[in-house]
């Protein structure tokens, strides 16, 4: 292995770490807190941290065996059962995130008919719309024998070894990036900027009557009035900064990926077996930073985290003083 092997594989290492850690803890934090339960939000990203810890468990794995070995891991057949897997949850993720920015944006545009538009049934309807979707590539995929290994990901994914399937091959790889990764794409590229847009425009409202406020109170401290001025900064730059990372990270983990498996359709086209395993990488890692962009670095969760952590060093702190005080009955000499 090169130096450049050896980096890659510490960096599947690291993702493999963290997205196995992170979405545990979603998950902990789903099962222990009822009203995330609750939530219609909850149900997409129980299946959005479903997905993720499978590929986690199932596929990075793999691809970190068959970057250090060079070799396929396993014979064709589990290699092809892997390929599906691995189509399918990339897919059903991709379209989770597309869930998830919908449910935002009926919550942001129509608030008080949010509860009627998205309920459980109709969350549920969405996820088997999902389900199906991802369902539909992955068999049809497999059924063709286009799942195998492909050495320039060093991974068990979509790959056509036969020429003589060439063409079926590659309409049926861009209508599948077209129906997965573009198209929720724009979904959340129109839900999210439609959100964005609504959001502005109350951050407007709200600085319009702080103004009015601060002229009428003409005795207000200048520190207190540049507060407030600080605070609708603040609130305009929120709104975009979370948008941003919604649709950035979308962009940036999925986009390289997407891209390569585009120009490897054309032969002519040379590409770096190094930058192979990058994209996938770079795949993998939206893994890692999906619960942390869409659950734990909400407050929802963060107050839940606390809860589990001070009800643990609790329990583990009456065990010690629990202890502690039998120890001290134990040391009392008898008579």
């Amino acid at each position: 292995m090169d130096t450049a092997e050896v980096i890659l594989s510490v960096l599947v290492v690291v993702i493999i770490i963290v997205s196995l850690l992170s979405n545990i803890l979603v998950l902990i934090c789903f099962l222990y807190n009822p009203e995330i339960r609750k939530q219609v939000p909850g149900l997409f990203n129980l299946n959005l941290t479903f997905c993720n810890l499978l590929l986690t468990v199932s596929n990075m794995p793999l691809t970190l065996v068959g970057l250090v070995s060079k070799a396929q891991p396993g014979g064709d057949g589990f290699c092809q059962i892997v390929g599906f897997l691995e189509t399918f949850l990339s897919t059903n993720s991709m379209l989770s995130m597309a869930a998830l920015s919908i449910d935002r944006w009926i919550a942001v545009v129509f608030p008080l008919r949010y509860h009627s538009k998205m309920r459980h049934k109709d969350a549920a309807f969405v996820l088997g719309y999902t389900w199906a979707h991802s369902m539909s590539f992955s068999t049809v995929a497999t059924c063709l024998s286009w799942v195998g290994y492909h050495r320039l990901y060093a991974s068990c994914t979509l790959s056509n070894p036969r020429a003589s399937s060439r063409t079926q091959f590659v309409v049926f790889t861009v209508f599948f990036h077209s129906f997965t990764f573009l198209l929720s794409f724009i979904v959340l590229c129109v839900t999210y900027l439609k959100v964005l847009k609504v959001a502005r425009f109350h951050c407007k409202r709200i600085d319009v009557i702080t103004m009015q406020t601060l002229v009428l109170l003409v005795d207000i401290h200048p520190s207190v009035r540049q507060r407030c001025l600080e605070e609708q900064k603040r609130r305009r730059q929120r709104a975009t900064r979370k948008i941003s990372t919604f649709i950035g990270t979308f962009m940036l983990c999925f986009a390289p990926y997407v891209i390569t498996r585009i120009v490897e359709l054309f032969p002519a086209v040379p590409i770096n077996p190094h930058w192979g395993i990058v994209s996938k990488c770079l795949a993998y890692s939206k893994a890692a930073c999906d619960p942390f962009v869409y659950s734990l670095l909400r407050h929802q969760y963060k107050k839940t985290c606390t809860d589990i952590i001070n009800r643990l060093l609790k329990r583990s702190s009456l065990n010690a003083s629990g202890r502690g005080q039998e120890n001290q009955v134990n040391s009392i000499p008898t008579d």
